[in-house]
């Protein structure tokens, strides 16, 4: 009697290397599969507080359906900039997905060169003058003058091939490219 063996899959710092090899093969068979939308949906909620949620999303030709929920997230501004504290303020989330981005980017690369990560920690931080946010100068920009990064990895691997991941993360991370591209927005009032 014959057993039938099913091969497992490789995963490497939590990532299916399979799954990554056959997406990207299914990807440059059909370039169309690349192309997604995300989106989000934001409800002012009183003061500085307001509450977005993320759900849906357009992907690989489709809707996806895989969220049964959303995902929810307060942004509010501390007492000083005059909020109440309810969640972190959007500036701070930039820092959020910047780090989510850029950590999954590594982590992607890694397991598709096969370097094996046992840890990343970051931290980020950023230089704000407010005077640009509250109209005071027109010599300050509204948003970051600087932001510094700092990226701690523990592997095996050696130093260069860790480097060369942090480059990587820095080359294809989108959020990265968002922040430091500046990508055109347009803005609108919806019709009633």
């Amino acid at each position: 009697m014959a057993t039938e063996t099913t091969k497992q899959p490789t995963i490497l710092n939590g990532i299916n290397v399979d799954q990554v090899v056959q997406t990207m093969s299914e990807i440059k068979e059909k370039p169309m599969l690349a192309k997604f939308t995300f989106r989000s949906k934001n409800q002012w909620q009183t003061g500085g507080h307001n509450r977005s949620t993320i759900k849906d999303f357009y992907g690989y030709c489709r809707e996806d359906d895989s969220r049964e929920t959303a995902f929810v997230f307060d942004n509010d501004e501390p007492p000083v900039l005059f909020g109440s504290n309810r969640g972190a303020n959007p500036v701070e989330f930039v820092f959020h997905a910047l780090a989510g981005c850029m950590t999954t980017t590594m982590t992607c690369y890694a397991a598709a060169m096969g370097i094996e990560i046992d840890e990343i920690t970051s931290t980020f931080e950023g230089d704000i003058d407010i005077r640009g946010l509250l109209g005071l100068s027109d010599e300050v920009r509204n948003g970051y003058e600087h932001i510094r990064v700092t990226f701690d990895v523990k592997s095996s691997a050696p130093r260069e091939k860790v480097e060369e991941l942090i480059e990587l993360a820095k080359g294809h991370s989108p959020v990265f490219d968002v922040v430091t591209h500046g990508t055109p927005v347009s803005v609108r009032l919806k019709d009633r």
